[in-house]
């Protein structure tokens, strides 16, 4: 790992793992241990590996897991500030998330579309319980409940086409990286992905 001046940071990411983050019962299904050992394994553009903080508790349990991207020094002089990411439970995020800093990070790189749905914030405030819930049975036997059932419809479908882009996205997005890795002599060879 190169160290750097401060006028040099590199981004910087917070990882909370405190009371509901990074737990079994409230995100099972995802290796924590692993996913912060992945984290931690981020480099930026300039081959320097990317301090990773772990934090007790974000206050945001409804968002679990929670990463906070710090911007490089670059790129806060750019304008970049802190983006705070909610629900990072799978591996297609991380490696955007990954992509991400490469390329800059905040202030410098674009947000990556898959981490788009993901952005909070530090005052991000829990939805209600329910409130779909109560709206749905006011409108059951309402006049136009036909209507609203052809637009849930269209909504499925919607959807379904958009998670169908996002996968050719990811398997695309999956090949650049590996041509990048081969390129910077990190990886496995693109054509063998």
């Amino acid at each position: 790992m190169r160290v750097s001046s401060v006028g040099d940071a590199p981004c910087r990411l917070t990882v909370c793992r405190g009371c509901c983050c990074g737990t079994r019962k409230k995100v099972p299904g995802v290796d924590h241990e692993a996913q912060f050992a992945r984290l931690s394994a981020i480099d930026d553009h300039t081959g320097r590996t990317v301090p990773v903080r772990r934090s007790e508790c974000l206050d945001l349990c409804f968002e679990a897991n929670v990463v906070v991207v710090q911007p490089s020094a670059q790129g806060r002089a750019a304008g970049g500030r802190p983006v705070w990411l909610g629900r990072v439970t799978d591996e297609h995020l991380v490696e955007a998330l990954d992509d991400w800093i490469f390329e800059g990070g905040p202030g410098i790189a674009p947000l990556p579309e898959a981490l788009r749905s993901h952005v909070t914030s530090k005052d991000a405030e829990k939805p209600g319980k329910g409130e779909k819930a109560k709206k749905d049975k006011a409108d059951k036997g309402a006049p136009g409940r036909e209507t609203d059932s052809k637009n849930d419809r269209d909504e499925k479908r919607r959807k379904k086409r958009k998670k169908a882009e996002k996968k050719a996205r990811k398997k695309s997005e999956k090949a650049a990286k590996a041509e990048r890795r081969a390129e910077r002599g990190h990886g496995t060879d693109p054509a063998a992905a």
